[in-house]
């Protein structure tokens, strides 16, 4: 299999838009290897036994991408921003639906060590995490793009920048910041729930 440029794929995503279920099957292994770098990520740490792996929310994320077809694609990294987002959305629709069911026990907890994310200290659960960074994105959405885009679409540093089209040193910056922040709000919640 040829790799293609990041060009190519931008014309595959436009063509699937479009309609041309051919090209979603071009397009399926050429980004499979990255979405499941970043699934990997995002899943690193779950507790053992979990009821969804890596394969299983990259087939979820594909099964939610073909209900999005509509989405006028600019490019690679907007296609990877998108799954991030929905990635997201997969595993925080997942905890709450085990919490519920566990009327409210708890909820999945989730390593951050795939992203040096917040702190050493004992991870804190997907849902505050979600929670987090809803806020975050609600006083800077940039900033909480970054953690978004970074954390659950494993982009790289320059990968986000793109997305947003910023510079990699606002990104480091946004990224630090953010990280700070989140630190903060989970802590605070952690003391709260005590």
């Amino acid at each position: 299999m040829t790799k293609l440029t990041g060009h190519e794929i931008t014309e595959l995503l436009q063509a699937w838009r479009q309609g041309d279920e051919t090209a979603l099957e071009k397009l399926t292994p050429q980004v499979y290897r990255e979405l499941h770098r970043a699934a990997k990520g995002c899943m690193r740490g779950e507790r053992d036994g979990h009821t969804m792996q890596t394969t299983a929310l990259i087939n979820e994320l594909y099964l939610r991408l073909t209900d999005l077809k509509g989405i006028p694609w600019q490019n690679r990294a907007h296609f990877f921003a998108v799954c991030a987002r929905q990635m997201r959305r997969i595993l925080t629709d997942q905890a709450r639906a085990r919490q519920s069911h566990k009327r409210g026990r708890g909820a999945i907890p989730i390593s951050l060590e795939a992203v040096p994310l917040v702190s050493s200290r004992p991870q804190p659960e997907l849902l505050a995490i979600d929670d987090a960074l809803t806020a975050l994105t609600k006083i800077d959405s940039r900033k909480g793009q970054v953690i978004e885009l970074r954390f659950f679409g494993g982009l790289s540093v320059e990968e986000t920048a793109e997305v947003l089209g910023v510079s990699p040193d606002t990104v480091v910056r946004d990224w630090k910041l953010a990280k700070a922040w989140l630190l903060r709000e989970l802590s605070q919640e952690r003391l709260d729930g005590c």
